[in-house]
């Protein structure tokens, strides 16, 4: 069983970062380009200000017939997003993103964005580790 640190899990990609002004069409082409689930919404300093993703596209957006040409991320993201501090090991943010009901989590140290990480990033000893530990709270 493995204890990764997010550093160790978020060195292989940089995150996709767009503007709040941005439209969530522009955001779906770079979703669908980089074959990601989510982008990170910044302000000019690089500083997290929310994050859209593909349920947000869905339930925010397509639910309510807006217009993804003429909708801003501002307009539908996640505002101030639950995050993670890149030194934890990759099982809190598993524990995280299961008890948040999310699948992508952004990295920050301190105010610097450094990363982004999904379910799908974890090994599957990680996943298994959280299922595990699950089924053990369901049975006390």
């Amino acid at each position: 069983m493995t204890n990764r640190h997010m550093h160790e899990i978020i060195t292989r990609r940089h995150p996709i970062t767009l503007p709040p002004e941005a439209t969530v069409q522009h955001a779906c082409q770079e979703m669908r380009n980089h074959r990601i689930g989510a982008i990170l919404v910044t302000d000019p300093h690089g500083r997290l200000l929310g994050i859209f993703t593909g349920r947000d596209a869905i339930s925010r957006l397509a639910a309510e017939g807006r217009d993804p040409r003429a909708t801003r991320l501002r307009e539908v993201m996640t505002p101030n997003p639950e995050c993670c501090a890149p030194h934890i090991q990759a099982i809190e943010a598993l524990r995280l993103m299961r008890d948040g009901g999310f699948r992508h989590v952004p990295v920050v140290d301190g105010h610097r964005l450094v990363g982004v990480v999904s379910r799908g990033d974890f090994l599957s000893d990680e996943r298994g580790r959280l299922e595990a530990e699950s089924h053990l709270w369901e049975r006390m």
